[in-house]
């Protein structure tokens, strides 16, 4: 059950940190990493450990998205070349 909570916050919030997702959804840190080890078997999620500093205070965490996600083309125009110009 956990571990579908923990897939959909991914899916909704995109790429976080297992310290942010236990944060938003409740679930103790310990879990969370349970969960995401078991995504990451099932070749659902990407992750990679990182470490951040806050001061002096070192902070070791996993930062996790989903597998394969390419986020979907934003409407209006693009940059780039403009074919009916070079045409012209």
């Amino acid at each position: 059950m956990q571990t579908d909570l923990v897939l959909s916050h991914l899916k909704k919030h995109g790429q976080l940190l297992d310290l942010e997702i236990a944060s938003a959804t409740g679930i103790a840190l310990a879990q969370v990493r349970k969960s995401l080890a078991d995504l990451m078997k099932r070749g659902e999620i990407s992750q990679c450990s990182v470490t951040h500093f806050n001061g002096n205070k070192r902070i070791d965490g996993i930062q996790c998205r989903i597998s394969g996600y390419v986020p979907p083309v934003a409407p209006g125009r693009k940059a780039g070349s403009n074919k009916s110009a070079a045409s012209d």
